[in-house]
């Protein structure tokens, strides 16, 4: 289901904990998993997290969280109907700063279990073809993550 990679950050079995059973429920949610999808996930710090920003992006600042999806809405939608996946297929990439996750934590008043979880899910919905910049988007986007979140008992 995913693939987690460390990039200039120590390895952290709370990490895992908290990305396994998050990855595990969205796919779950989006009916995923019977199929061949994997999530890569890159943990770093706020300097790599902003090289790959403004590598891929072409914005020269650091960020919380980024994704990167390997399909369109509308075509991975078509795939998922029609369990379309003959190998493993990687459904995109999440790319967070732990210490940005562990500033915000503070910043909001809540654990960094909940942030790290909020931060995956966040880049879960990216790669399922969701965004937020648009009110009418936000709309559908923030209650599925809350959704996952709440399912898994991990609040504000």
């Amino acid at each position: 289901m995913y693939q987690l990679e460390y990039l200039d950050i120590e390895e952290n079995k709370e990490y895992i904990k908290t990305i396994e059973k998050v990855v595990k429920r969205c796919f779950e949610e989006e009916k995923l998993q019977n199929t061949k999808l994997y999530i890569s996930i890159t943990l770093t710090n706020p300097e790599n997290i902003r090289k790959i920003n403004k590598k891929y992006r072409n914005i020269d600042k650091e960020t919380d969280v980024l994704s990167f999806p390997m399909f369109e809405k509308d075509e991975l939608q078509e795939k998922i109907k029609n369990n379309d996946f003959v190998c493993e297929d990687v459904l995109g990439d999440i790319v967070i700063s732990i210490e940005r996750v562990e500033n915000q934590a503070k910043e909001y008043g809540h654990s960094f279990e909940r942030e790290l979880a909020y931060m995956i899910v966040h880049g879960f919905y990216h790669l399922m073809g969701y965004d937020h910049i648009e009110e009418k988007d936000k709309v559908i986007m923030r209650p599925k993550e809350e959704n996952i979140l709440n399912q898994l008992e991990i609040y504000r």
